[in-house]
């Protein structure tokens, strides 16, 4: 019982000095979700409180999936940053940003006193804002009654991703909130501002129109394509149904003058002539052949 006894104490007194040699410390960041315009300045903030005089480690690191790779190691910045960035006490100054520059950023902070090592990070998402560019709009110049039709926009460079409103005949078109869908009885169509997709389920002749789509993610000015016109036609069900009797009548026709011609033996007399012209052809060829031998 008394070894046992001994043993705790150890390991507690063994536990008291290594927290005493290395301990967590509180660093603090004025902003843990930076967002910055592209092309213009990002400040990424990190505060401690330790004394002028304590030796100090300063370390930035970027955090992408799995994977992490120093930005700022041994009093310099490391990559692309290398020419524009600048530290800001222990906080660093980003300029002329872009999209690639966007992610989790970790500052980590190290000290020496005569208590031992103090060990403290902060981690800052960076989100580099992008305004969106002219959206690829696909519509249908035709379309027959009834059918299913879906008119797509999307552009892919907007960070944050946009969102897409279809207008028609420069009207904007309705949306049901929350969900995108056309709450009025009397619309047939679906928009769905995320994905830019305007579907009719059912087209009918009043969707014929000019229609176009605008971009926009509250960055920058938004951004539309061009106009395009869709015609929506019934379908001609009379039409086709004469098309289809007049190709029968010809056919019928056609099926006649051949059982005509087989009466009259027009194909009969073609193929006798055509028999006895092949025999005469034969004797003319033997004949000419005997008399080369001879």
């Amino acid at each position: 019982m008394a070894s046992r006894r001994l043993r705790l104490l150890l390991l507690g007194y063994l536990g008291v000095l290594y927290y005493h040699k290395v301990a967590g410390i509180a660093i603090e960041t004025d902003n843990k979700h930076v967002k910055a315009e592209e092309f213009k300045e990002a400040i990424l903030s990190c505060k401690h409180k330790f004394s002028k005089g304590m030796s100090l480690r300063i370390e930035w690191k970027k955090i992408q999936s799995q994977e992490v790779s120093f930005v700022y190691y041994k009093g310099e910045f490391t990559g692309d940053l290398r020419d524009r960035a600048e530290m800001l006490n222990t906080g660093i100054r980003i300029r002329n940003v872009t999209r690639k520059d966007s992610g989790t950023y970790r500052c980590e902070i190290s000290a020496k006193s005569e208590e031992g090592q103090h060990l403290g990070e902060a981690t800052i998402t960076l989100t580099v804002l992008v305004p969106p560019t002219t959206p690829v709009c696909v519509v249908p110049t035709s379309a027959m009654t009834g059918t299913v039709v879906e008119l797509s926009c999307k552009e892919a460079e907007g960070s944050p991703p946009s969102e897409y409103q279809w207008y028609k005949n420069g009207v904007a078109l309705l949306e049901k909130t929350g969900t995108g869908t056309a709450r009025t009885a009397d619309i047939t169509y679906t928009m769905n501002k995320k994905s830019g997709t305007l579907t009719f389920n059912a087209v009918s002749k009043n969707d014929t129109g000019e229609y176009f789509c605008v971009a926009s993610n509250g960055i920058g000015l938004p951004q539309k394509c061009s106009m395009k016109r869709m015609q929506v036609d019934d379908l001609n069900v009379s039409g086709i149904v004469a098309a289809v009797v007049i190709v029968a009548l010809l056919m019928a026709l056609c099926g006649l003058i051949v059982l005509y011609a087989q009466k009259k033996g027009y194909f009969t007399k073609e193929s006798s002539s055509q028999k006895s012209g092949s025999q005469s052809m034969s004797e003319k060829d033997f004949k000419h052949t005997k008399s080369f031998v001879i």
